[in-house]
């Protein structure tokens, strides 16, 4: 079959790999319709993330038929439509059966080394680092599912995949990122990014019955899809992230504030975002925190800071006094993706969202490597690139 592979910096290709088979009795084979490049793929292809190895198959948000199923799998048939979570559970563990799905105990198959470098392990993920089990991901013609009887979405009839590809991660993950904010009607939500998963972040709070929501970053067509969702908009090469929001909030700063960047902040006309470049550059640092240190700074005391934006390593110079003393409350995490696919099936089959919105480009899998490229420097108004294997 094709692939998306991995092999180094800014190097992805398009090859040709052998074809998953069934290794386990759970398990089920999906030939992918469609699949798409996400932010955390460009940690990989920037080369911030460790643990990926010459040939690894990228991508963790895809869906697709099931072809085949293993021997044990009741849940799936032949010919099933399904989304497939970027997180593999195994449904049966502590933290899978408290809803904590992202933090699996059984599904990371590398589990020593996830426990090295994590403290404890986290769950299987698909086309990530060798940290999280190395497992082949879904920019691919067909892929392995292993615990398939478990975290699967069925997809019903007259969704397109267009409606229903990005129950995999990115809904859920905007979700999830407004749900930690326990937004309530009187709420200033700010969100830093307005990249795919800030888009749904941003409509989630709306949904959630957030008064006001903000949306920063600094590509025209990325604000101009937030203000269409009714957001407010800061071009942060333009004004002050943080007099700006001031301004808005009669000098109290929002409530809630949400991190949507994650390790590579682009902002290049503050200091301390200059030292961040050049301690990444020495090694001295991983991880860009701009947006980290701009929201503890801007948000309210007593508020609230959501972190869904993806942390590999170390971070320098990060203001914790300040979040301590004014008492705020962070949450952050991988998302816990069958926790909230659910109540996102049925608002998308009541029409109250269709996740489509959010795709701006669509192609073959043989075009994937000049994509990233695009995706990366956000050209064309690239916001979300669907690939199709077949």
């Amino acid at each position: 079959m094709r692939a998306i592979c991995w092999h180094g910096k800014k190097d992805v290709r398009c090859d040709t790999v052998p074809d998953p088979v069934i290794e386990e009795p759970r398990d089920a084979i999906v030939k992918v319709t469609s699949c798409a490049i996400c932010g955390s793929d460009l940690h990989l292809y920037d080369g911030f993330m460790m643990g990926m190895r010459h040939g690894d198959i990228l991508g963790h948000e895809f869906m697709g038929e099931v072809v085949e199923v293993g021997s044990e799998n009741r849940k799936l048939k032949v010919g099933d439509r399904v989304v497939v979570p970027f997180t593999i559970i195994c449904g049966e563990c502590e933290q899978c059966r408290r809803g904590n799905f992202s933090v699996c105990e059984r599904t990371n198959r590398n589990k020593a080394i996830g426990d090295k470098v994590f403290g404890h392990t986290t769950a299987g993920l698909f086309g990530y680092t060798h940290l999280t089990g190395g497992y082949p991901g879904g920019q691919a013609e067909y892929v392995r599912v292993p615990f398939a009887d478990v975290a699967p979405v069925k997809v019903p009839d007259g969704l397109t995949d267009e409606q229903a590809l990005f129950l995999g991660d990115i809904f859920p993950t905007g979700w999830q990122a407004a749900m930690q904010c326990e937004i309530v009607p009187t709420d200033t939500v700010a969100v830093w990014g307005a990249g795919p998963v800030g888009q749904f972040a941003i409509r989630s709070a709306i949904l959630l019955g957030a008064r006001r929501v903000v949306a920063i970053d600094r590509y025209p067509d990325r604000l101009s899809m937030a203000a269409a969702a009714g957001a407010e908009t800061i071009d942060f090469d333009e004004e002050s992230v943080l007099e700006r929001l001031l301004d808005l909030t009669q000098g109290r700063g929002p409530e809630k504030c949400i991190d949507a960047v994650g390790l590579e902040a682009h902002a290049t006309h503050s200091v301390d975002s200059m030292i961040d470049r050049a301690k990444q550059a020495l090694m001295m640092e991983s991880d860009r925190p701009h947006v980290l240190r701009e929201m503890i700074y801007a948000c309210r005391p007593a508020g609230i800071l959501s972190i869904p934006g993806v942390y590999g390593g170390l971070v320098d110079k990060l203001p914790f006094g300040i979040a301590m003393n004014k008492g705020l409350t962070i949450r952050m995490g991988q998302t816990h993706v069958n926790r909230w696919t659910e109540d996102l099936l049925r608002r998308i089959v009541e029409r109250q969202i269709d996740p489509s919105f959010v795709i701006t480009h669509t192609c073959e899998l043989e075009e994937a490597p000049r994509m990233y490229q695009t995706f990366r420097d956000k050209q064309d108004g690239c916001v979300k690139v669907v690939l199709k294997p077949h």
